[in-house]
């Protein structure tokens, strides 16, 4: 199998882990591209030492990898600078333009995929000279786009005025929804809420236990009218901040007490509507080996009832 993200990323399966904030460590990430997929760094936690010594512990591996860089958290370029200069040759921008940084990128040799949630973002990532597309449906997990689009629209829609390659985030955690992707347009699939409840994600047990037990309505969306907004699992205290409307950023001050201490009532729990797709805990290489023989089952069963179709039209 080959295609525009493989040759991009040098990954073995077009399957990507979401760059989730603390989470999207070396850990995790060694685990996903060693499996095949692509392990994704985050730097969007602000702890830019920390993330330097991930990204240097990744390189050492050998391994395909990638970075995302938070473009409207960025002070200056000196983090660019260091991803571009540390041996990384695939990054994710997000949040803001990816105009200003691209040129340094570029010069190194890095490819570029920016992260948008509307046509209109779409547009000008591609006018600006990114290498593909990042495109997230309002099911995915952490900030959104006040104006929700779903996946199934959006990536039509992004589809139908480029012909880039893209990376189809939110709302996908098993074959079948890559499948589905596929279909549509994209060349792979970015998934956080499925790897986020893996063995080797380093959140607490708690946190992990409850998104297996959630179901399809399990998340609910904060601050609708303000920024951030953000989808998060459903839980008492996200769910009265919700009814209120209030801003969501203080909020966070105890986001890392929840994520690695398993307080789930004392901060926002990031995660996607793909909260119902998930009934176990299992280990990253096996969901990635599952994810894969699922699409090709998923894509030869449509293929037959697509057949079928056409045999009853002769």
């Amino acid at each position: 199998m080959s295609n525009r993200v493989l040759a991009h990323t040098g990954a073995r399966h077009p399957i990507v882990q979401a760059p989730m904030g603390w989470i999207a460590r070396s850990r995790l990430a060694a685990a996903v591209s060693a499996a095949g997929g692509l392990g994704m760094i985050e730097t969007s936690s602000g702890e830019i030492d920390n993330c330097k010594a991930e990204i240097d512990a990744m390189v050492a591996t050998g391994v395909p990898f990638g970075v995302n860089l938070p473009l409207m958290f960025l002070r200056d370029e000196t983090l660019v600078r260091y991803v571009a200069e540390a041996g990384v040759r695939f990054v994710t921008t997000s949040a803001g333009s990816p105009a200003r940084h691209l040129p340094l990128l570029k010069e190194h040799g890095l490819t570029v995929y920016h992260v948008v949630p509307s046509v209109r973002a779409a547009r000008k990532a591609v006018d600006a000279g990114v290498d593909g597309l990042v495109v997230e449906g309002a099911e995915g997990g952490g900030f959104k786009n006040p104006d929700e689009v779903s996946l199934l629209v959006l990536l039509q829609a992004v589809r139908a005025i480029t012909d880039v390659p893209l990376i189809a985030a939110g709302g996908i955690a098993d074959g079948r929804g890559m499948a589905a992707a596929f279909a549509l347009g994209a060349e792979g699939v970015q998934m956080g809420t499925r790897f986020l409840s893996s063995a080797e994600s380093p959140v607490h047990g708690n946190f992990k236990q409850a998104i297996v037990d959630a179901d399809e309505t399990g998340t609910v969306v904060v601050n609708r009218t303000g920024s951030p907004t953000m989808r998060v699992l459903r839980t008492g205290y996200s769910a009265e901040l919700a009814a209120a409307g209030g801003p969501a950023a203080s909020s966070l001050a105890a986001v890392q007490r929840l994520y690695f201490e398993g307080e789930m009532e004392l901060s926002l729990a990031s995660a996607g509507q793909s909260v119902g797709l998930v009934d176990a805990v299992r280990p990253v290489a096996e969901i990635v080996e599952e994810t894969m023989r699922g699409f090709r089952k998923s894509l030869d069963e449509a293929y037959g009832r697509a057949a079928e179709l056409t045999e009853l039209g002769d």
